[in-house]
C-alpha cells in the first residue's frame, strides 16, 4: 500500500542540523563623557568595572575628569585599561556612549550616526527637539527608566530607586533644620518629645527605603498608594504596623496638614499623576518640607518646579526639593550601583556578540530601547511628544 507524501525521496532523508553560530569576543568600543550639569556628579562606570570590561577586549574611552564628582581619578581609570581622552568630539564618536544624564542637543550634534546612547530619559526635563534630533542621526537609544531584567523588573530603577528612598529622608532631615530655614525639628524623635511626622506617597521601591530610613531614625510615618497589594507587600517587608491608606484625598489632606515632611515617589503611566493640589500645599505647616522625587515623571506635588541647582526653593510658605537625579548627592554610592548593573550588561553583549543579537535573545533589555534606529519605539514618549511610534517586535526578529 503506497503513501501519498508530497516530497521526494531525497528531501524524506535526514539532513544536516544548521544551527545558529553566536560570535563571541566582537569588539566593542564606549565612550564615557563627563557630564555638564553642575550637580551630576556620577558615572556609569567605576575603575574597577572598567579593569574587568577591559580584560574581556571592550574598548573604554572616558574623558578627563569625568569621574571626579565620584572621587574616581582618571589615574585609576587610565590604570584599569581606559583611555583618557581631552576631546569630547572623540569620546562622543565612539559607536556606543554611556551616560548618566541625557546628553545636549550639542552633544547629539557630536554622535555620529546610527550609534547607541545608553543614559537616563528624564522625560519631563526633555523637548520634542531632543527626540527628533536623535532620530536624524538614527540613534538606537535604551533609557535607564525602562530596561527590564529577565524577571521583567526594572532592575536599574529599583538600584536607583532605593538610593533616593533613603537620600529623601537624609535631605528631609537637612532641610528641617534650622541652618536650612527650617523649623528647627530633628528628624525622629527623642525621649518626651513629639516624633517628626512623615507623609510619603507611593508604596514602591522609593517608598519602601524611605520608610524603613525613617522608621530607623525614629519617626512617624503614613504611606499612601492607590495599590492595596503594594501597602500590603510594604506592610510585609518593613515587618512592623505602620499607617496605611489608599490615595483618599480627605485622609491624604488631613495627613498633610499635621506632616512635617512630605515626601512624593508614585509614577505614572504617562506622567506622575497630581495628587496633591495647591490649596492643599497652603493648608500644611510653614517651614513643612515637600520632596518631589517623581519630578522627572512631572511631579506629583503641583506647585513642585524642577530645579536643577540641587538648591530647594519656598513656596507657600514650605520648602521643596525637585531635583531629578537626587541620588547624585551620594556619587560614589550611585556609581557603584551603576557600575554593577552595567558590569554584567556589557559581559552579556559581547558575549552575544553584539547588541542586535542581544536584543533578540532578551527581551527585557529589548523593551529599554525606545528609540531604535532613529524610530520611537516608545509609545510613552510618542503620545507625550506627539511622535510617530513604531512596535519594537516588529523591528527586531
Amino acid at each position: 500500500m503506497s503513501i501519498f507524501t508530497p516530497f521526494s525521496e531525497e528531501e524524506l532523508i535526514p539532513q544536516e542540523e544548521r544551527i545558529e553560530v553566536i560570535k563571541k569576543r566582537g569588539e566593542i568600543s564606549i565612550g564615557i563623557p563627563k557630564e555638564n550639569l553642575l550637580n551630576e556628579k556620577r558615572i556609569a562606570l567605576t575603575p574597577d568595572a572598567v579593569s574587568v570590561l577591559s580584560a574581556n577586549g571592550i574598548n573604554i574611552t572616558i574623558e578627563n575628569g569625568a569621574g571626579l564628582g565620584a572621587h574616581f581619578t582618571d589615574n585609576q581609570y587610565s590604570e584599569a585599561g581606559a583611555k583618557i581622552s581631552y576631546e569630547k568630539k572623540e569620546v562622543f564618536s565612539k559607536p556606543i556612549i554611556l551616560k548618566t544624564e541625557p546628553p545636549t542637543l550639542n552633544e547629539i550634534e557630536l554622535m555620529n550616526p546610527d550609534s547607541y546612547l545608553i543614559s537616563a530619559v528624564q522625560i519631563n526635563t526633555q523637548s520634542k527637539e531632543y527626540f527628533e534630533k536623535l532620530s536624524s542621526k538614527k540613534i538606537t537609544a535604551l533609557g535607564f527608566e525602562y530596561i527590564r531584567d529577565r524577571h521583567n523588573q526594572l532592575s536599574l530603577i529599583r538600584l536607583i530607586g532605593e538610593i533616593a528612598g533613603t537620600c529623601s529622608i537624609l535631605i528631609a532631615s537637612e532641610l528641617l533644620s534650622s541652618s536650612h530655614g527650617g523649623n528647627g525639628l530633628l528628624m525622629g524623635g527623642i525621649t518626651g518629645v513629639r516624633p517628626t511626622n512623615v507623609v510619603i506617597i507611593g508604596a514602591g521601591t522609593v517608598g519602601e527605603n524611605a520608610a524603613r530610613s525613617a522608621l530607623g531614625l525614629g519617626a512617624s510615618i503614613k504611606v499612601f498608594d492607590h495599590s492595596l497589594t503594594k501597602l500590603r507587600h510594604l506592610q510585609e517587608v518593613i515587618g512592623r504596623k505602620i499607617f496605611t491608606s489608599t490615595l483618599d484625598p480627605k485622609e491624604l489632606e488631613k495627613s498633610l496638614r499635621r506632616c512635617d515632611v512630605a515626601i512624593g515617589c508614585l509614577k505614572g503611566e504617562m506622567r506622575a499623576p497630581i495628587l496633591v493640589t495647591e490649596s492643599m500645599v497652603e493648608k500644611m505647616k510653614p517651614g513643612a518640607v515637600i520632596i518631589d522625587i517623581s519630578i522627572d515623571n512631572g511631579g506629583i506635588f503641583e506647585t513642585s518646579e524642577i530645579c536643577l541647582c540641587d538648591k530647594p526653593f519656598i513656596k507657600n510658605g514650605v520648602i521643596h526639593y525637585c531635583v531629578p537625579n537626587i541620588t547624585s548627592r551620594v556619587a560614589r554610592t550611585a556609581s557603584k550601583a551603576l557600575s554593577n548593573f552595567f558590569l554584567s550588561y556589557f559581559l552579556d553583549v559581547i558575549n552575544q556578540g553584539g547588541f542586535e543579537t542581544l536584543f533578540s535573545r532578551n527581551r527585557g533589555i529589548c523593551k529599554g530601547i525606545y528609540m531604535y534606529k532613529g524610530r520611537i519605539t516608545n509609545s510613552q514618549i510618542a503620545n507625550w511628544y506627539g511622535l510617530p511610534y513604531q512596535d519594537i517586535n516588529l523591528l527586531i526578529i
